[in-house]
């Protein structure tokens, strides 16, 4: 009898030896199912709705006056591709509208109709604490934005409109909110500088437009 007590006695110690050892993997494995947290090759694929915001700029020749592109607000989709856990590249696609102004003048306020923007922009994004739920990161990068479609009602004598597409610098910041393993919440805001030349009646009239926008918007994100 006092044999198996003994061995009992043993057992006991050896379970409650193991417990501390076992605790913090287990803790490790929860925490690890609860907050993925960014890992090298992953893609992520956003949905959401951005503001584009121009700054009014710029110079007018012949009649002077104050370039001017209105605000506007759509769809944008995103894509992001981890480098590694701190690192990213992000790639966004959306295209939007801007009714198109001189403000003062020497005659006056012109309607200059309206112009489209396709402005696809890349910029590389630090992320300081990837495996956090609520995850920060800055970054910068490039932007090329094509702009097509011009038209609309136009301030006469003014018959042809042209905005000529240009690169532009971007500095990005933002924060990613885990929801699940795979789903995510975006916060994002990108300053774009940009100064497209604008050619009116076929050149009679040029202009450089310092629209330098800003870019706001949220999405939700999965990734793969």
């Amino acid at each position: 009898m006092s044999i198996r007590i003994g061995a009992l006695a043993a057992s006991l110690l050896a379970c409650t030896a193991l417990v501390p050892l076992s605790a913090p993997a287990q803790a490790q494995d929860l925490f690890g199912q609860a907050v993925r947290g960014k890992q090298a090759g992953d893609v992520v694929l956003g949905a959401g709705v951005i503001g584009v915001l121009p700054q009014s700029g710029g110079r007018v020749s012949a009649i002077g006056g104050r370039p001017e592109a209105s605000d506007t607000a759509t769809a944008q989709l995103d894509l992001t591709y981890f480098v590694m856990p701190q690192l990213s590249l992000n790639l966004i696609a959306a295209t939007t509208r801007h009714d198109v102004h001189v403000r003062g003048s020497a005659i006056g306020d012109v309607d200059l109709g309206r112009v489209w923007a396709l402005p696809p922009t890349l910029t590389a994004q630090f992320h300081p604490f990837p495996a956090s739920r609520i995850s920060p990161y800055i970054g910068a990068g490039l932007n090329y934005t094509l702009f097509y479609g011009e038209g609309g009602g136009r301030t006469a004598p003014v018959t042809k409109v042209d905005v000529k597409n240009d690169f532009g610098y971007a500095v990005n910041f933002g924060v990613d909110v885990e929801l699940a393993p795979r789903w995510l919440l975006n916060f994002d805001a990108k300053k774009l500088w940009l100064n497209p030349s604008v050619a009116v009646n076929s050149g009679a009239i040029s202009a450089r437009a310092d629209l330098d926008p800003w870019i706001v918007g949220a999405s939700v994100r999965y990734r793969f």
